[in-house]
């Protein structure tokens, strides 16, 4: 059996899996916030719980904000900024007495997604997460590829590429630096160039809805949005070069993108023809839980 954890700024959410990624068992919880023990005790009982309603013990993955630190062991780039320079891996390995692995949740997305999701059968997936925040994971051979720096696939905080003059040097990111891709292509960011093209303040779903039912100025952000990600994913097409795109957090629902983006990004990528494919998940909200479930393999453990 597998268990995962997708740890979020909000909610701790468990599943257990068997070996052919059937559910077996499923559990969430408030995230304690600003407390990092609190969220240690939290994880540690979701496994129990897990366990318990079971009857079977399993491995055991978690997809977290952030990543941990190669040369020091510790949380580092977590927007849940109490985990940040903490051995969340070891103190979690201690409290449960077991190995266990970790991943950056755009990672465990992308994995879930490239096993049995929308890039099942795929040698190449570029997992993309635009939600609250934007970044990404990239698995190859159904193996995440973390890099000796574990910041493989942080799309999100590179700046958006070929500004207009009117996007040049951008909103102010939480990384420290202006104009990332997230600051752009998160909810936030949509919200955010709303009301600075209208002066209304609206969240992200509204101007969808609203470009939905043939708003004007909603449909102009809309556009904006897109042109964007095309240009923000044609980067990763030159270097990258993946058989499938799959897109999750919140902005992945908008679904005239699967349509504009491609049509979008083939005037900024280096080719004379664009064969990737830009899907929605398969797996939606469960895909980050489940991939860290899949971050153990047949017969590991």
């Amino acid at each position: 059996m597998r268990i995962g954890l997708d740890l979020g700024g909000t909610k701790i959410e468990g599943v257990a899996l068997d070996d052919e990624g059937a559910q077996l068992a499923r559990r969430r919880v408030a995230t304690p916030r600003n407390d990092y023990d609190e969220t240690l005790r939290a994880m540690a009982g979701l496994v129990r719980d897990l366990e318990a309603e079971t009857g079977r013990r399993g491995t055991v993955g978690v997809g977290m904000p952030g990543a941990l630190s190669p040369a020091t062991g510790l949380v580092k780039n977590a927007n849940s900024t109490w985990l940040i320079g903490q051995p969340l891996d070891r103190d979690l390995s201690s409290l449960l007495a077991r190995p266990i692995r970790f991943a950056n949740d755009a990672n465990c997305f992308a994995l879930s997604e490239a096993v049995d999701g929308a890039g099942a059968g795929a040698r190449v997936v570029f997992g993309v997460i635009v939600g609250t925040g934007t970044g990404g994971g990239v698995v190859v051979d159904r193996r995440v590829l973390t890099g000796p720096n574990a910041i493989a696939g942080e799309w999100g905080h590179n700046p958006l590429p070929w500004p207009r003059e009117s996007e040049w040097p951008g909103p102010p990111c939480y990384c420290g630096k202006t104009g990332c891709v997230e600051t752009f292509l998160s909810g936030p960011g949509m919200a955010r160039d709303h009301l600075e093209a209208t002066g209304e303040a609206l969240a992200a779903p509204e101007v969808v809805a609203r470009a939905e039912r043939g708003d004007v100025a909603a449909t102009a952000t809309l556009a904006r949005y897109e042109e964007r990600m095309a240009r923000a994913l044609a980067v990763v097409l030159d270097i990258l070069d993946p058989d499938v795109v799959v897109l999750g957090g919140g902005m992945s629902q908008i679904a005239r993108l699967y349509d504009a983006v491609p049509r979008l990004w083939q005037a900024w990528a280096f080719s004379d023809r664009v064969d990737t494919a830009l899907k929605p998940p398969v797996h939606g909200d469960s895909s980050g839980v489940r991939g860290a479930a899949w971050l153990w393999g047949p017969g590991e453990g």
